[in-house]
């Protein structure tokens, strides 16, 4: 039995995080402690970890795992229960979207063209306003991206 020194609750050594470099091999705090601290540190400092996050996720390892991953047949799973849980989230941009596919397959002056910043063939379609549909901006990856951090910054919800 340990007990926690931020709740003070005697609690057996399963309940404590492994530490090496304590006198027992054991954390301080407890596990349930140590959680609460982190869920805590990281709302504190949000900007600072989503901007980490980022960073991190970008890293070679990293995004060949995830590529790796979706090729797997979890990785197919997973992928299809977020999309389905975007769509649920997001009613408003999905009935725009599909507005807009099923409107350009009919309509030639939807279809895609390149970037309006940089010129690139591989594009999205952008909405600066759900309301409006057939309201597109064709943007590349990296243009699209930069589109939304700008509306994100001013305030603006499409």
């Amino acid at each position: 039995m340990k007990t926690c020194f931020k709740c003070k609750v005697s609690k057996p050594e399963s309940e404590f995080y492994r530490h090496p470099q304590m006198a027992d091999g054991y954390l301080g705090k407890c596990k349930e402690c140590a959680k609460r601290d982190t869920i805590e540190n990281r709302n504190k400092h949000s900007l600072y970890y989503r901007e980490y996050d980022r960073s991190r996720a970008d890293l070679p390892k990293r995004v060949e795992a995830r590529k790796s991953y979706e090729k797997t047949s979890e990785g197919r799973e997973a992928r299809k229960k977020a999309n389905e849980v975007w769509k649920s989230r997001n009613p408003r941009k999905r009935a725009a979207e599909v507005l807009f596919r099923n409107r350009q397959r009919n309509d030639p002056s939807l279809s895609k063209k390149p970037c309006e910043v940089c010129g690139a063939e591989k594009v999205h379609g952008h909405h600066e306003n759900y309301d409006e549909p057939l309201k597109v901006r064709w943007l590349c990856p990296k243009h699209h991206s930069e589109r939304h951090k700008e509306m994100r910054k001013l305030g603006i919800k499409p």
